[in-house]
């Protein structure tokens, strides 16, 4: 029984489709579910029919905005396919699949190979420990090159990537690729694919890539190092090498094709199921007690998405251990709630079929939970454990939304939290100051689409200010020696605690660093705590402007206790208070976010793009030329970007684009 077990998880895949946007990761899942059986006819992005693009401003915006899962089968494989976002804006989108995910598949363009939010995905795919497989797409547009693409990839993500194919023809000539672990020929015809001898013009060209395959294989690869000094490397010792090097992350298999025409999706769905994880290998996870794929094991499900439906709200979780059956009462770690599983749906997108269990490595949805956040860990109520959420990302802009009248202000209200409850990356608070309701979010389109969905399905006008910026604080100049001393009497048990600390700036890609430097037992190790968590409570708002501040670095040098009224209570608030006399207002400097650009143009309006940056504050980091387009590379502040898409298709007729991502924050100019 248990070898049966282990054999059905040695066949669940469970990847993630990440890429830059355009690159063409719908494209390609939509080719998946077709060549797998799942879909009759594909769909196509620009005209909206897509299986995982199900959301109504998805169609019409033509860009994925929401993760969708879909499931497969693929050689007696289970796959579960999460179509990720590629636009920056819905990062966070990314960032929670990618928690529960045990390999990827990094799509790439084979015009511009690696752009900004591809490295994007690939670092947080890094922090994860995520194993991937690369694929180079759109091999026929004009301008493709497999081996620039390729090395893109070894430059700017990985010192290793393999390709373990070579193209045949090129650009609109493009018909197939040579495989070569099994040297052989893969060609494509109107979308049927056929194995063919190598022709013979490619042959001796195959032959000396495949021993450069076998070359790097063997450095990193005792086997393959054996075979390869002996004589010619087996297809099967490869094979094993491959996977287990992708599984450890000391290579990335490179492959390529042209989804949209249906070249070179059959091999890459056998390289998913070849070299990429399946639950049974991915590490055991450490959080108080040792987990392991297996069904036998006690429940531990992780919450990574949450989405309101028409006929109810679903909560969507990966099961890493235990078996979870329909009626199932789960335990909310968190908030130590329990609640009973109504149903469990096995999903297509938007579409769902009800399965009476998961077990681990399943990837569901649940019908039944109603408060279970982002985040949460679910399990079995005598067996509680608490898995590590996924990263929220802080938002970096926001935007004052209104009710029409004071009717539909209380139904705002709700559709907020509602908001809040399905993408954590969005932040509903209200402004001290005028009152106004802000909703922060990770940049204009992010806000721009929450706003619409509030509009279309729930049926709001909402009126929506200008965005505002997240600025931040940062101090100048530090402080050694402050001594405060926290004394409070109040009739019953008082409060008394004394700290002396030195303030320090760090720069501003590091948020806070605490050290204690307390020896003798003044300060015991539990004060110290609660002096670092009264600190991390004094960043909240800065004295300039009431921002949150940045790069600081504390030290606790000393300190006194008093042996009745002395508690951690006591130690947190003078932690607080100590670091807010610290920060004095003529120390501190505003800090503005930036964003790195990335603009496509003609090469015709280079010299307007570059006096438009200028003139926001744009300070210029590279210039290329890639297919015949110029692509400029920039820093500008956040705010000066606002209105940029307009200007630029006004500025190149249309024809130029742009990216963003995140460029951590700088001081901003003094405005007198």
């Amino acid at each position: 029984m248990r070898t049966t077990v282990s054999q059905a998880l040695a066949a669940v895949r469970n990847i993630g489709i990440l890429a830059h946007v355009d690159a063409g990761k719908t494209t390609v899942t939509e080719r998946i579910l077709f060549l797998a059986g799942e879909i009759h006819k594909h769909g196509e992005v620009h005209d909206g029919t897509t299986v995982t693009d199900f959301d109504a401003q998805e169609r019409e915006r033509g860009i994925t905005i929401f993760a969708a899962a879909v499931a497969c089968e693929w050689n007696e494989h289970r796959l579960t396919v999460i179509d990720t976002p590629g636009h920056v804006d819905f990062s966070d989108e990314v960032e929670r699949a990618l928690r529960v995910l045990d390999g990827a598949v990094a799509v790439f363009d084979a015009v511009a190979g690696v752009e900004p939010q591809s490295e994007s995905v690939w670092r947080r795919a890094d922090r994860y420990g995520v194993p991937r497989i690369a694929f180079v797409n759109k091999m026929d547009r004009a301008g493709a090159d497999f081996g620039r693409a390729v090395d893109s990839i070894r430059r700017r993500l990985h010192p290793a990537p393999v390709a373990v194919q070579l193209p045949i023809g090129s650009e609109s000539g493009f018909t197939g690729v040579v495989d070569l672990v099994r040297m052989r020929a893969l060609v494509w015809t109107a979308g049927v694919l056929a194995v063919q001898p190598i022709p013979d013009d490619l042959l001796a060209a195959a032959r000396q890539r495949r021993r450069e395959l076998e070359e790097e294989v063997a450095e990193r690869h005792s086997a393959v190092l054996e075979e390869y000094c002996a004589g010619p490397v087996s297809d099967e010792t490869l094979v094993a090498a491959l996977r287990q090097l992708t599984l450890t992350g000391e290579i990335v298999p490179v492959l390529c094709g042209a989804a949209y025409r249906d070249i070179g999706v059959e091999p890459l769905l056998d390289a998913v199921v070849g070299y990429l994880p399946s639950p049974l290998d991915r590490p055991s996870i450490e959080a108080g007690r040792t987990l392991r794929a297996d069904p036998a094991e006690s429940l531990a499900a992780l919450v990574f998405k949450v989405q309101a439906t028409g006929t109810g709200r679903l909560t969507f979780v990966r099961v890493y251990s235990g078996t979870l059956a329909k009626g199932d009462p789960v335990l909310d770690a968190g908030t130590g709630r329990v609640e009973r599983v109504g149903r469990i749906l096995r999903v297509q997108a938007d579409r769902h079929r009800e399965v009476r269990s998961a077990v681990a490595g399943d990837i569901v949805a649940l019908v039944g939970p109603k408060t279970a956040r982002v985040g949460a860990t679910l399990c079995a109520p005598g067996a509680p454990i608490q898995l590590e959420p996924p990263i929220a990302a802080e938002p970096v802009l926001s935007v004052a939304v209104e009710a029409r009248n004071s009717a539909e202000a209380e139904r705002l209200s709700v559709a907020l939290v509602r908001l809040a409850e399905e993408d954590p990356s969005l932040v509903v608070r209200t402004d001290p100051d005028s009152g106004q309701t802000l909703l922060g979010g990770l940049g204009e389109l992010h806000l721009e689409v929450a706003v619409e969905k509030i509009r279309r399905d729930r049926g709001i006008v909402v009126s929506v200010g200008r965005p505002q910026v997240a600025y931040r604080e940062m101090p100048v100049r530090g402080v050694r020696g402050l001594r405060y001393r926290h004394v409070k009497q109040s009739g019953g048990p008082g409060q008394f605690a004394e700290v002396v600390i030195d303030v320090e700036p760090l720069d501003a890609a590091r948020d806070f660093e605490f050290h204690s430097t307390v020896t003798g037992g003044r300060v015991p190790p539990e004060y110290v705590r609660a002096v670092e968590a009264g600190c991390r409570d004094g960043l909240a708002d800065g004295p300039l402007a009431g921002h949150p501040v940045l790069g600081v670095r504390v030290t606790l040098t000393d300190g006194a206790t008093h042996p009745v009224d002395s508690s951690e209570r006591a130690f947190r608030a003078a932690g607080r208070l100590a670091l807010r006399a610290a920060l004095r207002p003529e120390a501190m400097t505003l800090l503005e976010p930036l964003v790195e650009l990335t603009v496509t143009v003609p090469e015709d309006a280079v010299g307007v793009v570059l006096g438009d940056l200028a003139a926001r504050r744009g300070r210029v980091l590279d210039s290329s030329v890639r297919g015949g387009s110029s692509v400029v590379t920039a820093t500008a502040p956040l705010a000066e970007v606002f209105g940029y898409a307009t200007r630029l298709r006004s500025r190149t007729q249309g024809r130029g684009t742009f990216t963003t991502r995140p460029a951590g924050y700088a001081p901003a100019p003094v405005r007198w």
